[in-house]
């Protein structure tokens, strides 16, 4: 019995193996089929995406090995750092800081130093405007102990509360540009909250029927008014320059405020934009539109809508005789007048720039304006006993060009524009003429106490004022000539009005702040601000 039950039960278990089995049992059958064919299908499909997979991670190994190829033979054709820039480089870091260490030991806290009398002046209300104009400079050029000293300050001391009327311009190129900068390169969030403060506290600027600001308004209860040498127009030169900080910092902050402000400035100018692209450098802010005013690409006189722009500017480049200098002239009406501020010298870095975005005979002709501008620029330093440009200069048939105003006050424009053609061109004739520049400085500007201005560029006479765009732009402009590319590289970062470095950020990219930005170095332009002529 016992082996008659173990047979039965051996021969149940392969009876499912036998296709009689099936045959007598359609349905049994039937489902015996799907699941075949499920299971064959299955293996096959995973089959199919391994091999897919396979076949992508073949692709990615080749394009991975293609670029560390590709980067090996990057790194082999890096120039070495030229001795001789690196020596320049140092010298303009020891200038950085001389003029620091002045600052520091005499005007602290102040806006600016006056040198001579060593004391510090409170010409922007207080609010550290040196300090906070060479922050990124001290960064950039590795002064850490000096930028953490610096940053202490701001964090402790900088105080926006004050009954003052503050220039909007001003203080957004340099207070708002400057800690922008500062938070970009070093990720110190204490900056970038006290950017947001001043911001919020010029914002009721922009609070115009036309959305065009006020250059003026008090800090402390927030009124905005035009100064009343303007017969109440804003000035172009501001409100076309004002854009990139806040952008930049609604981008860093995530609220939109800051740039809906200012974008509105740019459709507003679009009304009424001019043919030629050359507006005046009054604009009434009820209605939007010019006032009659000199067009200049000098003091006050700042330009967008690129394009029909530079076909004005074209219609203004003359040339001088005898030594064919190429200038820009000033338009008042239908009346060119044959002068040039040395603040116009901005104008050759722009238009390299500004090159790179046409086809290449358009871009070639631009930069070879760029560089006619940018050599009368240098001469405008050569043409003076004492090496450094006066502040204007006029043209005179047989003349070439003469010293209209005298005084040096210690002004990037000519520098930055060597340092973008450097950048662009690559040609070390730009290098050579900055450090040309910067000699003749150290020779007429350097005293015990600091940096100062010339009042008369002919006699040497010196005033009694460093600038805080000294630090900020002409030693920041000199270091970085000097520098490899490598060095705040032109596609990573853009310079505002005052040369503070902002990280470039897509608009699509979202919140700034959110996102996983590197916070280091990896170690626009303009016709600027009047001058002033600190001869206390």
């Amino acid at each position: 019995m016992a082996r008659s039950r173990s047979s039965s039960s051996s021969s149940s278990k392969f009876r499912y193996c036998n296709p009689a089995y099936y045959l007598k049992r359609p349905k049994r059958l039937a489902l015996l089929l799907i699941v075949f064919v499920s299971v064959s299908f299955f293996v096959w499909d995973r089959q199919t995406l391994v091999r897919e997979h396979e076949d992508e991670v073949a692709k990615l190994y080749d394009e991975l090995h293609r670029l560390e190829n590709l980067l090996e033979e990057t790194k082999s054709k890096v120039v070495q750092d030229d001795p001789i820039e690196k020596e320049r480089r140092e010298k303009v870091k020891e200038a950085m800081i001389h003029a620091w260490s002045s600052y520091e030991k005499y005007a602290w806290g102040n806006d600016e130093l006056q040198p001579q009398s060593k004391n510090g002046v409170n010409s922007f209300g207080g609010l550290g405007a040196t300090l906070i104009d060479s922050l990124d400079t001290l960064y950039i050029m590795g002064l850490t102990e000096q930028f953490q000293r610096a940053r202490e300050w701001v964090a402790n001391s900088l105080d926006f509360n004050k009954d003052y009327d503050a220039s909007v311009f001003e203080t957004t190129i340099r207070v708002v540009g400057g800690l922008l900068s500062a938070y970009d390169l070093s990720g110190d969030k204490v900056f970038l909250e006290k950017a947001k403060d001043i911001a919020n506290r010029l914002l009721p600027a922009w609070d115009t029927s036309t959305g065009i600001p006020y250059n003026i308004i008090n800090l402390a209860r927030g009124n905005p008014h035009n100064p009343g040498w303007t017969g109440g127009d804003s000035i172009l030169a501001d409100l076309g320059t004002e854009q990139l900080e806040f952008i930049a910092l609604s981008q860093r902050t995530g609220d939109p405020k800051y740039q809906e402000k200012v974008e509105k400035v740019i459709v507003a100018l679009n009304r009424t934009f001019p043919s030629d692209g050359l507006l005046p450098i009054y604009i009434n802010p009820d209605r939007g539109t010019g006032s009659y005013s000199t067009i200049t690409f000098g003091a006050m006189g700042d330009r967008d809508m690129w394009e029909t722009s530079m076909k004005g500017l074209l219609s203004l480049i003359r040339r001088s005789t005898p030594s064919s200098f190429t200038y820009i002239c000033e338009k008042n009406g239908d009346a060119l007048s044959d002068k040039m501020d040395e603040l116009a010298c901005f104008a050759p870095g722009m238009l390299a720039l500004g090159s790179s975005g046409y086809g290449p005979d358009e871009a070639k002709k631009y930069l070879s304006l760029a560089e006619e501008l940018a050599w009368t620029c240098y001469n405008f330093y050569q043409s003076t006993p004492t090496k450094l440009a006066g502040e204007n200069y006029f043209f005179h048939t047989g003349q070439d060009m003469s010293v209209g105003t005298s005084w040096n006050i210690l002004r990037p424009e000519t520098v930055e524009s060597l340092f973008y053609l450097w950048r662009i061109t690559g040609n070390k004739t730009y290098q050579e003429w900055g450090w040309n520049i910067f000699q003749a400085f150290e020779k007429n500007s350097r005293i015990e106490s600091g940096y100062v201005g010339l009042k008369d560029v002919n006699s040497g006479v010196k005033d009694n004022m460093m600038q805080s765009f000294f630090l900020a732009e002409t030693l920041k402009y000199l270091y970085l000539l000097f520098s490899p590319p490598t060095v705040i590289p032109l596609d990573e970062w853009v310079f505002n009005t005052e040369a503070h470095p902002i990280r470039i950020v897509n608009r699509n990219d979202g919140n700034f702040a959110k996102s996983d930005v590197q916070h280091k170095p990896v170690i626009r332009i303009r016709g600027r601000k009047a001058g002033r002529l600190g001869d206390n």
